[in-house]
């Protein structure tokens, strides 16, 4: 078994990008219809290797040593049953995490921490990296990225109190 020979439990209206390489691909969403674009909801009906699983949430996951199914839930029948999966995303959206910074960090209408290219807030010597800011791109390496400039940033500033 290659590492693309599995079954894969997608929670949320996720990307169905994900699905190249594997054999079959289990999306969950809560709703009775996707709000993703149209493009990306064709491609997801026309694809053999994905099967909606509409108005369904997960209620759990087993496994010993790694993922082996995802225990779901039909909201409207109450029906429950478990995928058999080696692997899960969970992508049911993103929400910020900033309250503990307070009313004076300036964030977007959604929570999001504004920043400028330095990664540096509106307060000298706070900086935010990743998720937590306002960015088109949420994946890892843009939040290492994020990481890494703010890190030279903080360093500047330090250096120049």
């Amino acid at each position: 078994m290659n590492n693309f020979d599995y079954d894969l439990v997608i929670i949320g209206a996720g990307p169905a990008g994900l699905t190249a390489g594997v054999k079959k691909v289990f999306l969950l969403h809560r709703r009775d219809q996707l709000r993703a674009a149209k493009i990306l909801q064709e491609r997801a009906f026309a694809s053999s290797k994905i099967e909606i699983l509409w108005n369904t949430v997960a209620t759990g996951v087993e496994g010993l040593f790694g993922i082996e199914g995802v225990h779901v839930r039909n909201v409207k029948t109450e029906e429950e049953k478990t995928l058999k999966a080696n692997g899960c995303f969970i992508w049911v959206g993103t929400l910020p995490n900033a309250e503990f910074l307070g009313d004076d960090i300036i964030t977007d209408e959604y929570g999001f921490i504004l920043t400028d290219a330095r990664m540096e807030t509106n307060i000298p010597g706070v900086y935010a990296a990743g998720d937590i800011r306002d960015t088109p791109l949420r994946q890892v390496s843009t939040a290492v990225g994020d990481g890494a400039i703010a890190t030279l940033a903080a360093e500047h500033y330090i250096e120049n109190l």
